[in-house]
Formats: C-alpha cells, sequence, structure tokens
C-alpha cells in the first residue's frame, strides 16, 4: 500500500515519509506537494527508493525455431 505520511512541526517545517512506492517514482509522486509546501531542505532516500521493480527489470529473450521435422 502507498501512503504519505506528514509531520508539522510547531516552526512550520514539514517532513513527509512516503512508503510503499518503489524507485524514484516516489519523487514524481511527491513533487507537486513538495512545490507547494516550499523549500526543501533535504532529502533521505529511503531502502525502496533503491529497490527496483521486478516487473521492470525484465528482460525477454525470444527466438524462433523452426523444426526441420
Amino acid at each position: 500500500m502507498e501512503t504519505l505520511e506528514f509531520i508539522i512541526y510547531p516552526d512550520g517545517r514539514v517532513q513527509e515519509k512516503v512508503t510503499g512506492i518503489i524507485g524514484v517514482s516516489c519523487a514524481e509522486v511527491t513533487a507537486a506537494i513538495e512545490a507547494q509546501l516550499g523549500r526543501v531542505l533535504s532529502h533521505e532516500p529511503t531502502s525502496e527508493f533503491f529497490a527496483t521493480n521486478n516487473t521492470e527489470n525484465i528482460v525477454t529473450n525470444t527466438q524462433k525455431v523452426h523444426s526441420q521435422w
């Protein structure tokens, strides 16, 4: 399940935590929100950021084999 969690501190800082989104698509999901929130001070990628989606990395090799039967 994809979730975005926001913690808003009394001084106005906002901490955003994203879970369930694999790879760099996380940045695509959060870009519009971050633009509305203001200046981004830091990013701390999680292990999910560096993970790869298996369906994206599958290389399919196909060969046509003609039987001499």
